[in-house]
């Protein structure tokens, strides 16, 4: 029976979901079909849509990455694996999970292949990852958190692809990657009902919008403990295969796509947030805050911390350098932004596309043969990845948001004139 964009979203919210484990079968009992209604030629049509925008999808992904980070029940099972706890482990755990993505484009999707070996191997993983964090009295790996997990890998990009300079160049090309990604669902274990990727985009926008609002967007503006941690050590990890990432720069994208108050970049942004505040204060006087979450849904999720209330004030949106949270980040974090936007208009035009396009299919050829960056810190040896090893383990503790979010003394002169050429 069709559901209703209401109903797929209620479910997927349900305790029902958060209770029902992404797989009941053993990992060596797990059998991976193609569903009923794959559609081979659709499906290629959405792997070459990803190759033509290539560059914006996979960075769409990475800030999809750290919006799922937010969310409680997802970060405590990961954080619990200590695979991806410190630099090296991220690296590792989020170099091997780019790799695994683009190999499912890479390859056709049949029995032997290696996207077929590699879907395997990735539910096969979120089956113990499901069974050890049942062990320490963690809960489950959910249908709820694969379903939010498939958000981080295609949310941002259907739901703001303007603001990435993606653009369908053929008519269906959205209706194929949906597929794409409808597919995979499907493929790790995602129950149908519970699949955020439904028969038709628009469907699919809906139920991304959302779950932006009653998710996403309330568990970055309060995010649980351990979250500023695991989306720095996989930046960091993640820059020596990209080392254009500057973490302060991402984290604030990321919570400007997901509509996080206050988290603006442009004029427009700028005012049309005045405007915002100005509906909240109702004739009270201009200099009087804001409580953030006013201006946001109620969490759909449990396990966010319990935070005094963040106040938001109209004179510090007069101007763009006068905006607290923009006003924190480095130098280097502020030239990232506008590089970021800069390019994200380039990339709406062939040359820029394609010039983005190239840069990234020889990054991956660098990923895979030679992450020489990675050399000078993990060795040579322990800079290779291969996705059908299991990621190790590490002993690090991680720090708490505090830790991250404390204020910071200026950064010396020699870091901020390297930061222009590095």
């Amino acid at each position: 029976m069709d559901l209703s964009v209401e109903q797929v979203v209620e479910g997927i919210l349900s305790e029902k979901s958060h209770e029902t484990p992404s797989d009941t079968a053993k990992p060596e009992e797990l059998v991976l079909e193609l569903p009923d209604w794959y559609d081979e030629k659709e499906f290629d049509k959405g792997r070459r849509f990803f190759w033509d925008n290539c560059f914006m999808l996979s960075t769409s992904m990475l800030l999809g990455l750290i919006a799922v980070f937010s969310v409680p029940s997802i970060l405590r099972i990961l954080v619990s694996t200590r695979r991806s706890n410190s630099m090296f482990t991220a690296y590792r755990r989020y170099l091997s999970t780019l790799l695994h993505t683009t190999s499912w484009f890479e390859n056709e999707l049949k029995p032997g292949s290696i996207s077929w070996k590699s879907l395997t191997a990735v539910r096969t993983r979120h089956v113990r990852a499901s069974m050890a964090a049942k062990t320490k009295g963690l809960g489950v790996l959910s249908q709820r958190d694969i379903a939010l997990t498939q958000f981080g890998f295609i949310g941002f990009s259907v739901l703001k692809p303007e603001k990435f300079g993606i653009n369908q160049l053929k008519p269906g090309e959205w209706e194929a990657y949906n597929h794409v990604w409808r597919t995979i669902g499907y493929m790790i274990g995602l129950e149908d009902r519970y699949n955020i990727c439904r028969k038709t985009f628009a469907e699919t926008r809906e139920v991304c919008q959302i779950l932006l609002d009653r998710v996403f967007t309330p568990a970055l503006e309060n995010a649980p403990e351990y979250f500023e941690h695991s989306a720095r050590v996989m930046l960091d990890g993640m820059w020596h295969v990209n080392p254009t990432l500057d973490a302060e720069a991402t984290i604030y994208w990321c919570r400007y796509l997901a509509d996080v108050p206050g988290y603006i970049y442009t004029d427009n942004d700028r005012m049309e947030f005045q405007k915002r505040l100005i509906g909240q204060l109702k004739g009270k006087d201009l200099s009087t805050g804001v409580d953030s979450t006013l201006l946001i849904s109620k969490p759909a999720v449990n396990g966010l911390p319990d935070r005094p209330a963040r106040l938001l004030y109209y004179k510090d949106y007069e101007t763009l350098e006068s905006v607290p949270e923009y006003k924190r980040l480095t130098s280097k974090g502020k030239r990232k932004l506008a590089f970021g936007a800069f390019a994200a208009t380039f990339y709406s035009t062939y040359l820029g596309r394609l010039y983005f396009n190239l840069n990234y299919l020889f990054s991956l050829l660098l990923m895979k043969y030679c992450p020489y960056l990675a050399f000078f810190s993990f060795g040579i040896k322990a800079s290779f990845v291969n996705i059908f090893v299991e990621d190790p383990i590490d002993d690090e503790k991680p720090k708490p948001n505090s830790e991250y979010t404390k204020p910071r003394p200026p950064e010396p002169w020699y870091q901020e004139w390297l930061s222009l050429i590095w």
